[in-house]
């Protein structure tokens, strides 16, 4: 069995690239729906496959017959209105054991922008979650990432990689902290209402800022999130 993956991340594409292939959990199964058809329909079977996307990275997981790599990049480009040679330029395509090993950095947080950062494997336990419930995984994948899975406990119990790590959420407030001198008395305006908006938020609010206001296209949305930390809401035009 052949095991495939391409993925962009914030270390190869910038972040307007990357937004073209951002992925809500909620899109995961139908754009699995979407790649399997394709693929299988140009080599006779679908693969199985797994798409990762967080605000980092998207990255797509497969196992079939034979590496389909080139199909696979045709795809995500056509999906995101991009030429396939600007995406290949700004991506990463792996094969094999080179599959493995870099879902073990992943799941275990050394790929991150923040070393270590734990929130990475229960995006990548999501997914899982997902392309099973939509009937993408196959055995293959399967064992692929349960043993990420236990890699990424190993990593952790057998050394201090999660001693000191913080989240992305954690970093930007710290940041801030740096940058401002008293954050109580800072306005904070947050972009979207996703989930990273959502732990950073948590972490602002814990320090009592002047004022917190979420725009988002969505202002039903915007008004839910932001009624949680006494703040306010306005539409992102």
């Amino acid at each position: 069995m052949a095991v495939w993956a391409l993925g962009i991340n914030h270390t190869t594409a910038p972040l307007d690239l990357r937004g073209r292939f951002a992925f809500a959990l909620d899109q995961i199964a139908p754009t699995l729906h979407s790649l399997r058809d394709d693929v299988g329909s140009r080599i006779g079977r679908a693969p199985e496959a797994a798409i990762l996307s967080t605000c980092n990275r998207t990255e797509i997981y497969c196992a079939g017959a034979q590496h389909e790599i080139e199909t696979t990049v045709e795809w995500l480009a056509h999906s995101g209105g991009v030429a396939p040679g600007l995406l290949r330029n700004h991506s990463y395509m792996l094969q094999d054991a080179g599959v493995a090993r870099h879902a073990f950095r992943v799941a275990s947080g050394l790929d991150s922008m923040v070393l270590g950062e734990a929130q990475i494997l229960g995006q990548l336990k999501d997914a899982v979650r997902v392309a099973d419930e939509a009937g993408a995984l196959g055995t293959t994948l399967n064992q692929l990432f349960q043993r990420s899975f236990a890699v990424a406990k190993e990593v952790r119990t057998a050394t201090e990689i999660g001693a000191h790590s913080i989240s992305m959420a954690a970093a930007s407030v710290r940041l801030a902290s740096q940058l401002f001198e008293d954050l109580r008395q800072t306005r904070v305006l947050f972009i979207g209402a996703g989930e990273m908006i959502d732990l950073a938020a948590t972490h602002f609010a814990a320090r009592q800022p002047k004022s917190l206001v979420i725009a988002n296209r969505t202002l039903e949305r915007g008004e839910k999130l932001a009624s949680r930390f006494g703040g306010e809401a306005m539409r992102l035009a």
